[in-house]
């Protein structure tokens, strides 16, 4: 990919850096394998566009209100986003790389809300391919473009982007030192990380399992605010704005726990269950209790590579 190149077709860009083994528990994780649905082999893009016709939807011309369910897989959603873009004072045309993107949601906020280009990398290859798709349904292909690669070695060149964007993604990276390498590695000098994190709180209790980014401790690579914010300034990152936004969170996931319905009468838009299986709602009340006990705790803030 050429410097700067953040056009295409919202499709998938082949890697051409070694994806590390963490991919296939990730891949098992994310996709709902763990559940009867997720191991039948059927590919969880299908399983999706299936949903999307059942509930009187084309898959292939969506809103972004339809996609809403599977769009943000993280804590405050796009309020959370949003609030973490404006740390950022974007100008247009900015580069962004959406670390551990996902479905996507965030690359596309960026890129409908702030004209950011942006490409979004992703160990899942599943979640690549539905980040594709979801972006050229609700006609945003041409301003975001998704590659499935190992975080710690990206496919692109130094330099190419202005700012490292990443939400909820760090606590399933085992090597956070050489992920952050990578960062300093991408960022044009004068760029930014801006980070929307899941951290280990001071309660020493075991996490309560599943949770939304862990079925089993081996995915679960959580770390203290201050050994992360020890590591990004070891790797070279200075600090512009922290601060803990765990009430927030909390708040909103208590909210949505509310609003989760048990039973639908009619087939409804997709949500995280459609993405990871029936456990999803053990793992959102799992979330709430770890939250609520202080075993994690989220931050949210800006640093900048001089």
């Amino acid at each position: 990919m050429a410097h700067g190149d953040y056009g295409g077709d919202g499709g998938i860009e082949r890697p051409r850096a070694r994806v590390s083994t963490d991919a296939g528990r990730l891949a098992r994780h994310y996709t709902g394998a763990g559940d009867a649905e997720g191991a039948s082999g059927e590919a969880l893009v299908e399983r999706l566009r299936r949903a999307f016709i059942d509930s009187g939807r084309n898959p292939d011309r969506l809103a972004l209100d339809d996609i809403a369910g599977i769009d943000q897989l993280h804590l405050g959603g796009r309020r959370a986003s949003r609030s973490l873009a404006r740390l950022g004072e974007f100008s247009p045309g900015v580069r962004v790389l959406d670390v551990g993107c996902g479905t996507g949601g965030a690359s596309r906020l960026l890129a409908e809300e702030y004209d950011a280009k942006v490409i979004g990398i992703d160990i899942t290859a599943s979640f690549v391919e539905i980040a594709g798709w979801l972006s050229r349904a609700t006609g945003l292909a041409t301003r975001t473009r998704f590659c499935c690669a190992d975080a710690a070695r990206a496919p692109l060149p130094e330099a190419c982007v202005d700012v490292v964007w990443c939400q909820h993604a760090l606590m399933n990276m085992p090597d956070t030192t050489a992920v952050l390498a990578e960062w300093r590695r991408l960022l044009a000098p004068g760029g930014s990380v801006l980070l929307h994190e899941v951290v280990a709180g001071d309660n020493p209790a075991a996490l309560t399992l599943p949770v939304p980014w862990a079925r089993e401790r081996a995915t679960s690579h959580l770390q203290t605010r201050s050994a992360l914010e020890q590591k990004l300034q070891t790797a070279g990152f200075r600090p512009c704005k922290i601060a803990d936004v765990t009430a927030e969170a909390l708040a909103w996931r208590r909210k949505h726990a509310r609003r989760e319905p048990q039973h639908q009468a009619t087939p409804a838009l997709p949500g995280p269950a459609s993405l990871f299986g029936d456990g999803f709602s053990e793992m959102g009340r799992n979330l709430l209790d770890n939250l609520a006990d202080d075993r994690v705790r989220i931050i949210e803030g800006a640093w900048s590579r001089p």
